[in-house]
């Protein structure tokens, strides 16, 4: 059985990936078939024309779509799949990747992802959106009576 999820319990989550701490990345909101992460856009993390990388964008974006998904279903979600379209370059200070349910089922939810940048003076630029269907590997009481 899945343990309900809170902040605090998400941050701890992230924390115990390796590959998330070596990024820096970090939860700004999680609930409510939401969830916001966060990444500070350093040098290391550009490519060669000084933009974030793709796989930076990849990376959040399929972070953020699985815990969207796991506030709505639980913590036993896997990523199935996603797409992303990248729209123009990401720079600025901040990578934001905030996901949202769309649909959530027994086994499956769907999921969309807007990542945006936040310049110094705080204003964002959407540079990609993500849609992704995750996996529901351990149904909660909830999703076994909600599924149609």
């Amino acid at each position: 059985m899945s343990e309900t999820l809170d902040l605090d319990l998400a941050r701890k989550v992230l924390a115990a990936q390796p590959f998330s701490v070596l990024l820096g990345a970090r939860l700004t909101a999680f609930g409510d078939g939401e969830a916001t992460l966060e990444l500070d856009l350093r040098e290391e993390l550009l490519q060669q024309h000084g933009f974030a990388h793709g796989g930076l964008l990849g990376y959040a974006a399929d972070n953020a779509l699985s815990f969207a998904a796991g506030s709505a279903v639980g913590s036993g979600v896997m990523t199935a799949g996603f797409t992303i379209e990248f729209l123009r370059p990401a720079q600025g200070e901040t990578l934001r990747a905030h996901a949202r349910v769309i649909r959530a089922g027994r086994t499956r939810a769907v999921c969309r992802c807007d990542l945006t940048t936040v310049d110094g003076d705080g204003v964002t630029t959407l540079c990609a959106v993500a849609q992704g269907t995750i996996a529901v590997t351990e149904p909660t009481p909830e999703t076994e009576r909600d599924a149609p």
